[in-house]
């Protein structure tokens, strides 16, 4: 009996029958940082692909602030570049229009006298645009500076909101959200004391990806995967989110942060919850938020002295990665020669609960990898008995479920299935839904987060408790890592070190490269 790879497309039939969205209020959003690499290659052309849409209240301005000197005139041409390189098919009507609601305020950060300028320019433009005093503040600025700019605003009487429900006033927070528990509840600590858990938005991007809250849809709005959405059919999870870049021009910030910090803590744990919760009670902010808390709280906690055993760090060295020889990380420009900072991750992890007692659930991520991908693997189990003698039931293929973040949004399902003839010949095949093909290439994930922050859609935002709850779990791992030795070495354009594989090989398992 043969066993050859072969593959299959879903018929895909889309039929739109229920839309659920929400009309942001009018109101005046400020991009502190605005200057920045964040705010040139993602939020400003989101805000102009919203408006486009029309998707943006009509009445609406974007207020751009920072240290750099700029007019009103010069951002809005910074802005015309940046939105031009990103959104091929700009016209310029539509381009017009959106930057005529661009302005910029120079301010320093630490300066009550600027935020207080800054205040009499808002008046003026909630004014100008009949915005009725409606403010989000987006803080894509370097985190040392939140708590700065946060306590400021508090003195500038700018986290105020009216009584009566109008004059709205929110806060939006960039990871990372501290570099640790200490500083991550110093940070929630300082936040509280001028914007309340209500008005506090803290983004991660991946939750705002389509095919990240499409797990939610796929999981909770079709009735067939749920019964085997557990411990009886499972054998584990594989959560992959793989670069094949470097660290490019971030050599500052990965120096003091590394893989762990900047990726597990936010992106890799997010994903583990969507994946693992249970059903919420319905699609409101807290009852989803609730669900995933849970599922941290679940988390089977690791001692030090056994992080060996549960978690593995690599740094890329010199490779090749797409046929380009490319540098390793110590000679990386900004990194230190004999830099100990981990590049890779990979962690074992075990949910007590229920619904995923000895399901473990393998988590990665790393800088300079074989290939780009995001991807959750739902791996199942073998059928228990095998009719196909002399075939064993190990013999025939698990049925696998990838869920695919990116870059090929989509859903593909394995399973085997008989060769025409009168032979019993057998094998794995495998249908796929692919997300562009269906629907178009899908929308930048800050386009749906500053939807909901405008709308005051919470859901996809993060709160105060799973941070610290996520920051709990990975400080004995940041403890022992900092303590001790340095990470494996991996050339670039692998999948890491030897010692993820070895991670899975111990429980019997492989990571699926492809």
């Amino acid at each position: 009996m043969g066993n050859p790879r072969a593959g299959g497309v879903f018929r895909t039939k889309v039929q739109e029958r229920f839309c659920f969205e929400t009309r942001p209020d009018p109101c005046g959003l400020v991009i502190f940082g605005a200057s920045g690499d964040l705010a040139e290659r993602k939020i400003l052309p989101s805000l102009f692909r919203l408006r486009v849409r029309g998707q943006l209240p009509r009445r609406f301005y974007a207020l751009g602030a920072g240290r750099t000197e700029f007019t009103d005139d010069v951002f809005r041409e910074r802005a015309r570049t940046a939105i031009t390189s990103a959104v091929k098919d700009a016209s310029p009507e539509s381009l017009k229009e959106f930057l005529s609601a661009l302005y910029y305020q120079p301010l320093r950060y630490d300066q009550p006298e600027d935020y207080r300028a800054l205040a009499d320019r808002l008046v003026s433009l909630d004014q100008a645009h009949q915005t009725g005093g409606n403010h989000a503040f987006n803080l894509s600025i370097p985190p040392g500076l939140y708590e700065c700019v946060i306590r400021e605003l508090g003195r500038a009487g700018l986290a105020q909101e009216r009584e009566n429900g109008h004059g709205w006033s929110r806060v939006i927070i960039e990871k990372p959200f501290g570099r640790d528990l200490e500083t991550a509840q110093a940070l929630a600590k300082e936040t509280r004391r001028v914007f309340s858990e209500d008005q506090t938005y803290r983004i991660d991007h991946y939750l705002g990806k389509e095919t990240v809250q499409n797990i939610l849809v796929l999981r909770f709005a079709n009735i067939f995967f749920e019964p085997i959405w557990n411990r009886n059919y499972v054998d584990h999870v594989q959560i992959t989110v793989a670069e094949s870049i470097g660290i490019g021009h971030r050599a500052g910030y990965y120096e003091e942060a590394g893989c762990l910090r900047d990726m597990f803590q936010n992106h890799l744990l997010q994903l583990l919850c969507v994946t693992a919760m249970e059903a919420p009670s319905s699609f409101h902010a807290n009852r989803v938020r609730d669900e995933a808390s849970k599922v941290l709280r679940a988390i089977r906690p690791i001692p030090i002295d056994r992080v060996d055993e549960r978690a593995v760090r690599g740094q890329y060295g010199p490779g090749r990665v797409e046929e380009e020889a490319v540098l390793g990380y110590r000679q990386e420009s900004g990194v230190s020669p004999d830099s100990r900072t981990e590049t890779f991750v990979a962690m074992k992890v075990v949910l007590d609960n229920w619904r995923w007692q000895g399901v473990p659930f393998y988590l990665r991520s790393g800088k300079r990898l074989a290939a780009r991908r995001s991807e959750v693997v739902i791996r199942f189990k073998h059928v228990p008995h095998s009719l196909f003698q002399p075939l064993q039931p190990t013999d025939l293929t698990a049925n696998t479920l990838v869920l695919r973040i990116q870059p090929e949004e989509g859903v593909s399902l394995s399973f085997e299935t008989k060769h025409p003839g009168p032979k019993m010949c057998m094998s794995s095949v495998e249908m796929d839904f692919d997300y562009e093909q269906s629907f178009g290439e899908p929308p930048e994930a800050y386009e749906r987060l500053f939807l909901d922050a405008m709308s005051g859609d919470q859901t996809l935002f993060i709160r105060s408790d799973w941070i610290n709850m996520a920051w709990s779990f990975l400080t004995p791992v940041l403890t022992r890592w900092a303590a001790d030795g340095s990470p494996a070495p991996y050339p670039a354009g692998l999948w890491g070190p030897a010692s993820a594989d070895e991670l899975l090989a111990r429980d019997g398992r492989t990571w699926l490269n492809g």
